[in-house]
């Protein structure tokens, strides 16, 4: 989650983020490069060709080399960008064979995740509001259930909306797509680390938008398996049930 005095993007935990980072900083030397040569010119056009330093202005008008290079160099520039950026662009979007599938569906203004692979579980995550948070909860951004999947597993995400369009976006995942009614949208990432992942929903939904906020909790794999032993357990004695009606009524 972002923190006080951060500098950078967040940090990476699964390829596809490594991979925007990289990108991310290739695209800051060359933009850094080009804005110091053209910083450069600029320094020596004002230095060398004021009127008191050349009162006699040359009067060239075509210089075959220079307009060669001026468009061949941007060429160039332009194809070493396009080359990672398409790569990325292709891994972002294929989605690789995965291990897991949730299903992520957006609501105003809450989440509902489900696990069609483990016995239909499903959840329903709200913000913890203010006056309900617990010591170690970040403000805004803690939710009371979690999208709970195992680390270093291909976890096939599917995005769709019940009401409006929202959007997934888990920064640290290098996950942002879009939710729309009627239509799923599919993305995906493989947590190389344990721990729990902040998000929000990243599209203007209503009043309550800022309040969206995507827990991701990644376990190890034995973790994991008792999780869904207890959802299941939980939505056999109509836990889950319990879990609806709260926030049907919240949301009326």
């Amino acid at each position: 989650m972002p923190v006080d005095g951060g500098l950078g993007l967040q940090e990476a935990v699964t390829p596809v983020m490594h991979d925007i980072i990289a990108f991310h900083n290739l695209l800051l030397w060359i933009i850094t490069a080009i804005t110091l040569f053209v910083l450069a010119l600029l320094i020596i056009i004002v230095v060398r060709f004021n009127r008191r330093a050349n009162p006699t202005p040359s009067k060239t008008t075509h210089n075959t080399l220079l307009e060669v290079a001026w468009t061949v160099l941007p060429v160039m520039i332009l194809v070493v960008i396009a080359i990672p950026s398409f790569r990325l662009l292709y891994k972002e979007i294929v989605v690789p064979e995965a291990d897991l599938t949730v299903k992520a569906v957006g609501y105003q203004w809450y989440w509902g995740y489900e696990y069609p692979d483990n016995g239909d579980i499903s959840l329903i995550s709200n913000m913890v509001e203010d006056a309900d948070l617990e010591p170690g909860q970040p403000r805004l951004f803690a939710a009371d259930e979690a999208m709970v999947v195992p680390v270093d597993t291909t976890v096939r995400v599917i995005v769709t909306a019940a009401d409006v369009i929202h959007a997934f976006a888990v920064p640290q995942f290098g996950v942002k797509v879009d939710a729309i009614p009627g239509r799923l949208n599919e993305t995906w990432f493989r947590a190389e680390k344990t721990g729990m992942y902040y998000g929000q929903c990243s599209e203007l939904c209503g009043t309550r938008h800022a309040f969206m906020p995507i827990n991701v909790r990644v376990v190890t794999q034995e973790e994991f398996e008792q999780w869904t032993e207890q959802q299941q357990a939980d939505a056999g004695s109509g836990g889950n049930i319990k879990v609806a009606e709260v926030a049907g009524a919240e949301t009326r």
